[in-house]
């Protein structure tokens, strides 16, 4: 299986992060990841395919928002909380306020907690 690269807090830039924040979908990702608990991809995005998931994954990864991890056969994930505020003080707490007040992030969340306790 290919390592999975991770960009050195140093190395995280504003631009790919705010581009990794950009998209609904991984905006949908961070919001979900926020409260701190390590989640499986299948978790974390059960309404999209594979392969789109996979595309939003590696840009999440890529830009340092989030690290992967290999468990057997699934993928953890956690949000680099800690190496976004040294980097970016405020920036995710501001991000995610806002991803809160977005009606379509709030819709996805919903749909998801429905589905997991149907």
């Amino acid at each position: 299986m290919a390592v999975l690269s991770h960009p050195d807090r140093a190395e995280l830039r504003l631009a790919d992060v705010l581009e990794a924040f950009a998209h609904p979908i991984r905006l949908r990702i961070v919001h979900r990841l926020a409260h701190g608990a390590e989640r499986s991809c299948g978790e974390l995005l059960p309404e999209v395919s594979k392969s789109t998931a996979s595309h939003h994954w590696r840009v999440l990864r890529e830009s340092g928002v989030l690290h992967q991890r290999r468990e057997g056969r699934r993928l953890m994930m956690h949000l680099r909380r800690e190496d976004l505020e040294a980097r970016f003080p405020g920036l995710l707490d501001v991000v995610l306020a806002a991803a809160g007040d977005d009606p379509e992030v709030a819709a996805a969340d919903g749909a998801m907690a429905g589905a997991r306790q149907g």
